[in-house]
């Protein structure tokens, strides 16, 4: 079995892999504060409750952008799953030329998120990740990493409204029925979830004319579902994009 780990800035994307197959998922909080023993205690627990065998796991795939973590999964890695984990960078078997001005730069998520794109669909793309960070990323039809756009995460938006606006509350991420909002809390809703959008198609039609061909969009992320249903733009929603592309990357890096 494959430990498939997507580290992100706010969360952890793990997944267990039985050849293709997705067995088991978990969303946890990224902190780089935590020990590897306490990552691999928490791991081998959220197996055992998920009736998961964690003695099958035989190797380690990670995609991570918080540079702090790499010791603590490399040791969790060894210790509780007897294997060096494998990370993935510009310099890997990916099947996908980089096309960025330094590929260095791009980050292990979207070239993760390229590659499961493209296996998939064999199309141009557009692949929008809903982080920590939004990120827009342009895959051409011959499967060649062009380049994107990164924005402001939603949570990142609404802590700043609340903390800068002191009359504001915090509200629940939620896609009110009108746009027009009839009180505070409907009308910060709107904003939120409808400006969102917006910008989101907005950008989209950009790359569009920019890639010169039409490509399908694919959402992934957490808030990928609420915020497809009021898009034009997003075709399709691709919950676990990330986990997908780390099995292929692996495979591939391991000659299968």
């Amino acid at each position: 079995m494959l430990l498939a780990m997507d580290v992100g800035n706010t969360n952890t994307v793990v997944g267990a892999f039985d050849g293709e197959r997705l067995v088991e998922h978990w969303r946890i909080e990224t902190s780089p504060h935590k020990t590897a023993d306490e990552y691999g205690i928490l791991l081998t627990q959220m197996f055992a409750h998920r009736g998961v065998d964690s003695s099958r796991i035989e190797a380690v795939a990670v995609s991570s952008v918080v540079p702090p973590m790499q010791f603590a999964v490399r040791v969790m890695a060894r210790r509780y799953f007897g294997c060096e984990p494998f990370f993935v960078t510009h310099k890997c078997q990916t099947g996908m030329p980089i096309l960025y001005d330094n590929p260095s730069e791009v980050g292990a998520d979207r070239i993760v998120n390229g590659v499961a794109a493209y296996e998939r669909y064999r199309c141009p793309l557009i692949v929008v990740d809903f982080g920590t960070a939004t990120t827009f990323d342009a895959v051409t039809s011959r499967g060649e990493y062009l380049g994107g756009v990164i924005a402001p995460g939603i949570s990142i938006s609404m802590e700043a409204l609340f903390r800068s606006a002191s009359k504001l509350p915090r509200v629940e991420f939620s896609r009110p029925e009108r746009v027009i909002g009839k009180n505070t809390i409907a009308s910060m809703q709107s904003g939120i979830v409808y400006g969102y959008v917006s910008m989101v198609d907005g950008l989209c039609d950009r790359i569009v004319q920019e890639l010169g061909e039409r490509p399908k969009v694919v959402a992934t992320g957490g808030l990928a579902p609420l915020l497809a249903g009021a898009s034009k733009c997003i075709d399709a929603v691709e919950e676990f994009l990330t986990l997908e592309g780390l099995r292929i990357i692996h495979g591939r890096n391991r000659g299968e």
